[in-house]
């Protein structure tokens, strides 16, 4: 990609210093004081820590612009064209369980449009980060959806309601509709990273319902960016508010899609 534009320079330095953050935690996970907002719904001080690391560098960086974070909620800037979409820690489970799969999660919303996103995996150091009409990259490298036309042959992410969470009976139909006709169908605990790895070529696509729009956004700008496909699951407008996306390559997107709403 040659030199990161001005825009993701600041994404990716203000996620890797959140990752960094994290990745000490992580290192004495069990040490770690933490607290439960819901059932099976859990938040650490990684989580703030990471967040005001993103919050202050962000606002340094970009005076102005406004936030939508899901530990802050909704920050209110002078700039009313441009909001910064965080989850400073998707896959706070794993996180919590030692389990080295999760993410910073950063977009840039302008005028409503998802134009930049950085995912990025402190554990593994993988930096995936895309801007609108730059390609969508893993560091230096760029990434394209895979290229899998058999529904036969593909592997598919989802997520699955848990304890407390609306929609497990809904998700249990769904699954008996994909899983029988797949490959394989994966359940890792980070939406941002399933995204990220649909626009890698890991997954060949990937569906869940009722997210919240910090868990998705920045996946939605690799995915795009990648060449793949992304959609409101239920044809609704607004994919950020509903949270039912689906995602992959042209194909499996058109035919996960089909059987999920069939």
């Amino acid at each position: 990609m040659g030199t990161l534009s001005p825009l993701l320079t600041v994404m990716t330095d203000v996620a890797g210093r959140a990752g960094r953050a994290l990745n000490r935690d992580f290192r004495d996970v069990e040490h770690l004081q933490v607290s439960k907002k819901g059932p099976a719904d859990f938040v650490s001080i990684a989580d703030h820590k990471a967040e005001e690391i993103i919050y202050e560098r962000l606002t340094e960086a970009r005076p102005g612009y406004g936030f939508l974070m899901e530990e802050r909620g909704i920050a209110e800037g002078t700039d009313k064209s441009h909001r910064w979409i965080v989850d400073p820690l998707d896959g706070t489970l794993n996180f919590l369980h030692g389990m080295p799969h999760f993410a910073v999660s950063i977009a840039l919303e302008r005028d409503g449009e998802l134009v930049a996103g950085v995912v990025y995996n402190p554990a593994s150091d993988e930096m995936f980060h895309a801007e609108k009409g730059r390609g969508a990259w893993l560091a230096d490298r760029r990434l394209r959806v895979s290229g899998r036309k058999h529904f036969d042959e593909s592997v598919i992410a989802t997520g699955m309601p848990w304890a407390g969470r609306k929609g497990h009976a809904q998700f249990l139909t769904e699954l008996h509709k994909v899983m029988p006709h797949t490959a394989g169908v994966r359940r890792m605990g980070s939406a941002a990273l399933d995204l990220a790895w649909v626009a890698a070529g890991r997954y060949d696509g990937f569906w869940e319902r009722n997210l919240k729009a910090w868990d998705i956004a920045a996946g939605i700008v690799l995915v795009k960016e990648a060449g793949g496909w992304v959609s409101e699951l239920d044809d609704k407008t607004d994919i950020l508010a509903t949270g039912n996306i689906v995602a992959g390559n042209e194909a499996i997107q058109a035919e996960l899609k089909k059987r999920l709403t069939a």
